[in-house]
C-alpha cells in the first residue's frame, strides 16, 4: 500500500494526499452482509447535539463485521480485500467450508486465496488466524482483543496498530497497547495474530475543507475566537490567549484531563501511556 500525490491544478491538490489502494481486490461490497445506516448529526435521542461538528458527509452502507471470530475449528478462505467507510482499516471477506461468509479486519501481508482459522487450540501464527490468548506465544503481535470473553473484540482496530503479548501471570497476559498502555486481559479472551493492515492511513494530508466536509466533519471554530457569551475561552482585548485552563464550551476541563473514574477496573492497567 502506497500514498499518492496529486498534481497541483488547484489549491486543494496542491497539499492533497491519498491511498493507492493497490491492496483492494473489489469495488462492490458482499450484499447480504450490508446494512443500512442512518446518521444522528452528533444528536442524541432527546435531538440535543451531543458531539459538536457532526453532520453531512457521503451516504454509507455499513459492513457487518465478525469481531467475535466465534467459528471455531472451521477454516475460511480468503476471497477479497475491501474498502470500508466507517472504519481506518481494510476489510477482507472470508468464505467458510460450510459456505457462510463473514467479514474480518483485514492484517497486513493477509492474501487473498490464504486459508484462515479460528480454534480453541494453537494454530499456525500467521496474520488473520484468531485463538484465546493462552494459546498465542509471547512477542507475538496482535489485534481485535477482546476485554471480556465471547464479547468481541473491542481494542485495536484502528489501521496499522497491533499489540504485544509482554507476559503472563496467572489468568491474566499483559499486553502493550498502541498507546504503550500496559494492560492485563483474561487468557480466556480471544485475539487474532498480526498487526493491522493499511498502515499508511495516519499518514495522509486531507489538503482542503471540502474532503473533510465529505467525512462528515463540520468546521471548528477556536474558543478564542469567539465572544465571552459563547465561549469561556472568547473576549479579551485583540487576539489573548483562554486565561485559564483549557475547557469546553459548558466549562468541562479538556485537552489532558483525566476523565477515567472507573475505579474497579484500575488494577487492570499495569503502566499508563507514555506522554
Amino acid at each position: 500500500m502506497g500514498i499518492k500525490t496529486y498534481r497541483p491544478v488547484t489549491s486543494g491538490t496542491r497539499q492533497k494526499t491519498g491511498l493507492t489502494f493497490e491492496e483492494l481486490t473489489a469495488k462492490r461490497p458482499f450484499k447480504p452482509l450490508v446494512k443500512s445506516l442512518s446518521k444522528t448529526g452528533g444528536r442524541n435521542s432527546r435531538g440535543r447535539i451531543s458531539i459538536r461538528h457532526r453532520g453531512g458527509g457521503h451516504r454509507r452502507l455499513y459492513r457487518v463485521i465478525d469481531f467475535k471470530r466465534d467459528k471455531i475449528n472451521i477454516p475460511g478462505l480468503v476471497e477479497t480485500i475491501e474498502y470500508d467507510p466507517n472504519r481506518s482499516s481494510f476489510i477482507s471477506l472470508i468464505k467458510y467450508t460450510d459456505g457462510e461468509r463473514r467479514y474480518i479486519l483485514a492484517p497486513l501481508d493477509l492474501k487473498v486465496g490464504q486459508t484462515i482459522i479460528s480454534a480453541d487450540k494453537q494454530v499456525d501464527i500467521l496474520p488473520g488466524n484468531a485463538m484465546p490468548l493462552r494459546r498465542i506465544p509471547l512477542g507475538t503481535v496482535i489485534h481485535n482483543i477482546e476485554l471480556r470473553k465471547n464479547k468481541g473484540g473491542q481494542m485495536v482496530r484502528a489501521a496499522g496498530t497491533g499489540a504485544q503479548i509482554l507476559a503472563k501471570e496467572g489468568d491474566y497476559a499483559q499486553i502493550r497497547m498502541p498507546s504503550s498502555e500496559i494492560r492485563k486481559v483474561h487468557l480466556d479472551c480471544r485475539a487474532t495474530v498480526g498487526q493491522l493492515g493499511n498502515v499508511d492511513s495516519g499518514n495522509i494530508s486531507i489538503g482542503k475543507a471540502g474532503r473533510k466536509r465529505w467525512l462528515g466533519i463540520r468546521p471548528h471554530v477556536r474558543g478564542t475566537a469567539m465572544n465571552p457569551i459563547d465561549h469561556p475561552h472568547g473576549g479579551g482585548e485583540g487576539k489573548s490567549k483562554g486565561g485559564r485552563n483549557p475547557v469546553s464550551p459548558t466549562g468541562k476541563p479538556t485537552k489532558g484531563y483525566k476523565t477515567r473514574k472507573n475505579k474497579r477496573t484500575q488494577s487492570f492497567i499495569v503502566r499508563r501511556r507514555s506522554k
